[in-house]
């Protein structure tokens, strides 16, 4: 068949990838001039099969209410005239009771897990290179109650197949050496050894490549306007400049830009853009920075060494589509990375912000719509790096019509 991907980043370019091995006539559209340009583009680098819970948990609306009206705060909601964001932000709230987040978690864990053997496989079989760092993460913890916290996440994950082992502050030290010159006391974490990280833009850079050499054609520089239905199908998609663009079939995999592109044809699907930052620190010879890729979940940030630079991300703001760089919310990363890490020696940080598609319960949207040849890839919030193999891999399972190695019912919009 031939098939439409709409969307050039990390997703697009997997699903494009496993459905091109299928032997299907695969093509990417995308308005940016090359892969991976928006949110893939500068994300904090971690296959983070240990980050599945969701952001939705038991502890997540206490967590927004004290952040209301602080711009450095880890979760900011900023409080709109938006129907979506209402809608949104209510459908978040039902998936905090702990029987909703058990679920989510578990759903989310067999998925990353899933992609990152995935991945695995793919960088040994294609030889490709990205910077890839296959040390482990470790989740370290500066406040008592929160490493306590820890203990029952790590249970569940540990029951599902993700060993997330507990360690203590000297445990963390010995895993990560930097820690040692941490400002901030470190009182214990958990690490997971079979996680990893690496560049996520380098990485769908290689594979798009991949893909051109096996006839995935892609076409860039071309803004999508409408897709056109005609009864219960996708008839095409019309371009900005008015061009049509036909196919078999259509796998939108826009991020957040998905629900606007699908709204017009009566679709509604519960993704909302959530704004998260980054800070890359180009790192001196003699400069003092983590090998390991760490997460500091009291902040909501994570940090992966990409050979000579250190990619600082996270934080999570709702406001829309809006992607201006919002210096306070930028310097609050910049401060908590040197107290951390105060004899990171470094050049000026390059700052960068981008929109992750994310569902109320952080599971993403893969398979069939109601329209027989649109199909969905779309949803992974924070985990799009995490996913983006398994989610490629069980689109083109199920639009090939193949049974998929893990039960898609969980993924499935509707």
């Amino acid at each position: 068949m031939r098939v439409l991907v709409l969307g050039g980043g990390l997703v697009g370019v997997a699903s494009a990838w496993y459905l091109s091995g299928d032997g299907h006539e695969v093509a990417v559209v995308d308005r940016q001039p090359g892969v991976a340009l928006e949110t893939s583009f500068a994300n904090g680098g971690q296959i983070s099969t240990s980050h599945a819970e969701p952001w939705a948990n038991p502890g997540a609306p206490w967590l927004a209410l004290r952040s209301l009206g602080r711009e450095d705060s880890p979760l900011l909601w900023r409080m709109r005239a938006d129907p979506a964001q209402l809608v949104w932000g209510l459908r978040f709230l039902r998936e905090c009771t702990p029987g909703r987040t058990r679920d989510n978690t578990i759903a989310i864990l067999r998925l990353a897990l899933y992609s990152r053997a995935l991945l695995k496989e793919l960088r040994a079989s294609l030889a490709l290179e990205y910077d890839q760092q296959p040390r482990g993460i470790l989740h370290f913890y500066t406040d008592p109650a929160e490493f306590e916290r820890a203990v029952p996440q790590a249970e569940l994950m540990r029951q599902y197949g993700c060993e997330r082992v507990m360690k203590t502050a000297a445990e963390c030290l010995a895993i990560e050496p930097a820690l040692a010159r941490s400002s901030v006391p470190i009182v214990g974490g958990t690490y997971t050894a079979d996680d990893e990280s690496g560049d996520a833009h380098k990485f769908v850079q290689a594979l798009a490549e991949h893909g051109r050499a096996r006839g995935v054609a892609f076409r860039f520089g071309a803004g999508i306007a409408a897709l056109l239905r005609e009864g219960d199908r996708i008839a095409g998609v019309r371009l900005d400049n008015g061009e049509t663009l036909t196919a078999d079939v259509y796998v939108v995999a826009l991020g957040s830009y998905s629900p606007l592109l699908l709204k017009p044809l009566g679709l509604r699907i519960p993704v909302f853009p959530v704004k998260g930052y980054s800070a890359t620190f180009p790192l001196t010879a003699d400069s003092i920075a983590p090998v390991v890729s760490l997460t500091d979940d009291g902040h909501k940030i994570v940090l992966s060494r990409l050979g000579d630079r250190l990619r600082v991300a996270g934080t999570a703001e709702f406001t829309g589509y809006d992607t201006s760089l919002n210096d306070v919310r930028c310097q609050a990363l910049v401060r908590r990375t040197r107290a951390i890490f105060p004899e990171l020696k470094s050049g000026e940080p390059e700052l960068w912000t981008g929109l992750r598609p994310s569902t109320p319960s952080n599971v993403p949207l893969i398979g069939g719509t109601r329209l027989s040849n649109l199909y969905l890839n779309t949803g992974h919030g924070t985990l799009g790096w995490t996913m983006a193999c398994g989610t490629g891999r069980l689109l083109a399972d199920l639009l090939s019509g193949r049974a998929p190695d893990i039960d898609p019912s969980a993924y499935r919009h509707g």
